[in-house]
């Protein structure tokens, strides 16, 4: 993806966010300057260890709009604390799916996780189930809350998410979703967090962009962080 692109994408996703009544943290709109500065003074460290901030993917298609989701990081805890059962072991994300734009199906090892249409169109999460060994099974359903309510779920099935409904997955549930009808904003609720090893996908993909810097970035994006911040 262009640096230009994902500099566009970022404006247009902080608009959609203030215009369902959400504010991003201070931390949001710092500059790269500023950002690289905080994390040298240590204060602004323990964001960058967590990778709270602005996440930005094509999976590596080069077709966003088609392949692709915005995400921001909210909050994030540590894996040592979910490992002692104390502490820091949540996690928080606002992403947006575009009409008809998929997130590839994939599982987590760890995490679980509700998402949340916070409003917009309707979001479409697609569902399989998993074999003894937790791989992809395309003839297997299984089980899932939705707003706290249990349900079965065939092999395949399609769940359709009106604004305010939600779903809780587990380590197993194989799911992709996408908005249907228009853009949506959907709100991440789950155990910590771990993008660079706790997403499995079907296919094989890869979770982060490559970056073409055709210009400066406005703000940077999680996957910047190891180059600016070593």
């Amino acid at each position: 993806m262009k640096r230009s692109t994902v500099n566009d994408i970022m404006a247009a996703a902080d608009d959609m966010i203030r215009s369902h009544g959400f504010t991003l943290p201070p931390f949001a709109y710092w500059s790269p300057g500023d950002f690289k500065a905080r994390v040298a003074d240590g204060s602004a460290r323990r964001i960058a260890d967590a990778r709270m901030g602005w996440d930005i993917t094509d999976f590596g298609a080069g077709k966003y709009d088609e392949l692709g989701l915005f995400l921001f990081t909210l909050r994030n805890g540590h894996l040592a604390d979910l490992e002692r059962g104390r502490g820091m072991v949540y996690a928080e994300k606002l992403l947006i799916s575009k009409d008809e734009q998929i997130s590839p199906m994939h599982t987590h090892v760890i995490k679980s996780e509700d998402i949340i249409n916070r409003g917009g169109a309707t979001l479409i999460v697609e569902l399989f189930g998993s074999d003894d060994a937790g791989n992809f099974a395309e003839d297997k359903g299984g089980m899932v809350l939705c707003d706290g309510l249990e349900r079965p779920f065939g092999p395949g099935e399609k769940l359709k998410l009106a604004p305010g409904e939600s779903v809780t997955l587990n380590p197993g549930h194989w799911h992709a979703f996408w908005g249907e009808g228009g853009d949506v904003l959907i709100g991440e609720v789950s155990t910590v967090n771990d993008d660079v090893t706790d997403n499995i996908f079907r296919e094989p993909i890869g979770r982060f962009s490559e970056i073409e810097e055709d210009t400066d970035p406005t703000h940077l994006l999680v996957s910047d962080y190891d180059r600016w911040f070593t």
